[in-house]
């Protein structure tokens, strides 16, 4: 039998008019206006802003500090602000509040343990007078549905059908509350729009040679975010631009 020797075409070449495909869709993301997002929802008390990790250990200091990340607080603080004025009252805030010795530190370095400056809200966000509103539940885990209270405050609060959701990182915790919001919608039939806005989420980037360098696993920023944000939304998420 004679062995087959054909080349296989590399990744690039296999996904090369998709990546052009992606580069197409990110440029054609539309922003949509609150004050429509919110008469879509027949009013401002159906509308619910859930925050993702946007606190010290990413967006300010520590080993998983992102300069992306921090770009994305001011975009954030103006949403929140304009939410407010228009008469939204939802802010839900999960955030990383690891134990000492969290299982997670075998996979990370790390980061944002409980009752650590690296844990809290940034500043920028609590000086909101939102922050009244903010309904804060910890996590010690990517995953903002497991052991937080999510649920719970879900099941607590079904008025809010719309939900907008914002933080980091594009493809981890964000990724995951997103999913799970729009997951459990389905999974009861309830008919329950995720929105999120791109100008609201980021990740953090690690060349290929930096990771090499350091013998850790590379994390390319402009890959991964909008191959997430495109996985997102072929799962029924509203991606657009920003909410003005």
């Amino acid at each position: 039998m004679t062995e087959n020797t054909a080349v296989v075409p590399t990744l690039r070449a296999r996904t090369g008019d998709f990546v052009d495909l992606l580069d197409a869709w990110m440029a054609a993301l539309k922003p949509i206006a609150l004050a429509d997002l919110i008469e879509e929802a027949h009013g401002p008390e159906h509308v619910g802003l859930f925050c993702v990790d946007v606190i010290g250990g990413f967006c300010h200091e520590g080993a998983l500090y992102s300069e992306r990340v921090e770009a994305i607080v001011a975009p954030i603080a103006r949403l929140f602000t304009a939410a407010y004025e228009m008469g939204v009252s939802r802010f839900v805030m999960t955030h990383d509040a690891h134990d000492p010795d969290a299982v997670e530190f075998a996979d990370y370095p790390p980061h944002c343990i409980r009752g650590t400056q690296e844990s809290a809200i940034v500043p920028e966000l609590m000086a909101l007078p939102a922050a009244s509103r903010y309904e804060i539940l910890p996590k010690n885990c990517i995953d903002s549905g497991i052991g937080t209270g999510l649920d719970a405050w879900l099941d607590a609060h079904p008025e809010v059908t719309h939900r907008i959701v914002v933080g980091d990182c594009t493809d981890l915790c964000t990724y995951h509350l997103a999913m799970h919001l729009k997951l459990r919608a389905n999974a009861f039939n309830q008919r329950h729009p995720v929105i999120l806005p791109v100008d609201c989420v980021d990740t953090y980037d690690l060349p290929v040679e930096a990771a090499r360098g350091a013998g850790i696993p590379a994390h390319p920023a402009d890959l991964f975010h909008p191959v997430f944000l495109y996985s997102m939304a072929t799962n029924g998420i509203r991606v657009v631009s920003r909410i003005d």
